[in-house]
């Protein structure tokens, strides 16, 4: 009966996100890449829909739903909404209901003991047997297939929606980092404030997050492009559109972004000359969503003057290494930050 179970189990790794949670199951790939949003009914507190259904709902719903991110800054905000969240996917990539998966979840590199504990017991109320986390940043870097068990310094910039992870690598381990709670979700919410502050007008987060896929960069484009936005006049509390340019929002990201360049800054100062003398022939990785911004790698290459890659599908980097792990545990044992009780 025993083995009979075990053959039924399917461990699985997750990338438990601020934006989005992505589910890889051993022998399958990846099953689930959807965002951490949940619908609740404000009455009864059940779900009402999860994932890519919720995220719809954004700003459309009656007063009866509320819709909840659980997840803030890269760390859980709401335990119970998170716990039922994650048993939802679980049952969409089909695990048996009568096993316990192991599970491993990648986590913030500058994670708390308590963090680690709310993740380590949302995910065994999920219906994990065992839970093993790893640093996102370690993540990314198998996930590029970065060779991170040689004495051979690495960097990588994990830019999440929460947070923006950066490490040097090498050995390994971290050998140093610097972790700081501004990501894609900070540079959606300078664009909402942007629109407030400059146009008096009040556009939905769904809506910020388009602009800034369309309109956001880092570096002046070759060509500056502009967008008709929608949204509601705050003094006359009417429909309203506007005509905004890629400069304009450029200028409303320069925030976040400085920080993110300030904050590679930083951990480069604390690496090693040895390490650092292997990042200026290797160069550093870009992974995660944030990532995907224009011109950041341009931005990043010209603050630094070094080689900036950006990882190849940089928003699956984390899982896709969380699965690497999850398929030859043995092998990443150092890596992992084990979670047992």
């Amino acid at each position: 009966m025993f083995s009979y179970f075990k053959f039924l189990s399917n461990d699985i790794a997750i990338d438990l996100g601020t934006a989005n949670t992505l589910i890889y199951v051993k022998g399958k790939g990846i099953i689930v890449n959807e965002p951490s949003i949940v619908a609740l009914n404000r009455q009864t507190r059940k779900m009402v829909a999860i994932g890519h259904e919720a995220k719809e709902m954004l700003g459309r719903t009656p007063s009866d739903i509320e819709i909840i991110r659980p997840m803030k800054d890269g760390v859980i905000a709401d335990f119970e909404v998170v716990e039922d969240m994650l048993r939802e996917f679980i049952r969409k990539v089909h695990i048996n209901r009568f096993t316990r998966p192991r599970m491993v979840i990648s986590v913030p590199s500058s994670i708390t003991e308590v963090e680690k504990r709310a993740v380590r017991d949302s995910a065994e109320h999920a219906g994990a047997s065992e839970v093993l986390l790893i640093a996102e940043p370690m993540a990314a870097a198998i996930g590029v297939g970065l060779e991170i068990h040689q004495p051979i310094g690495s960097m990588v910039i994990d830019i999440g929606g929460g947070t923006t992870e950066i490490a040097v690598i090498a050995l390994s381990g971290i050998v140093c980092e610097t972790s700081v709670r501004i990501g894609g979700d900070e540079m959606s919410k300078v664009i909402l404030q942007f629109f407030k502050r400059n146009y008096n007008m009040l556009i939905g987060e769904k809506s910020a997050e388009e602009i800034k896929f369309s309109l956001g960069s880092a570096v002046p484009l070759e060509e500056e492009i502009t967008l008709p936005v929608k949204g509601r006049d705050l003094v006359a509390g009417v429909p309203k559109i506007t005509e905004v340019s890629s400069v304009e929002i450029r200028e409303a990201l320069s925030e976040p972004i400085n920080a993110i360049v300030d904050a590679v800054r930083q951990s480069l100062e604390k690496t090693p000359p040895e390490l650092a003398s292997d990042i200026l022939d290797r160069g550093i990785i870009l992974t995660g969503g944030g990532g995907l911004l224009r011109g950041l790698d341009e931005r990043l290459r010209e603050e630094t003057n070094l080689p900036i890659h950006v990882a190849e599908d940089p928003l699956t980097c984390v899982v896709r290494g969380t699965g690497k792990v999850l398929d030859d545990i043995e092998f990443y044992s150092k890596v992992l930050m084990k979670s047992r009780r």
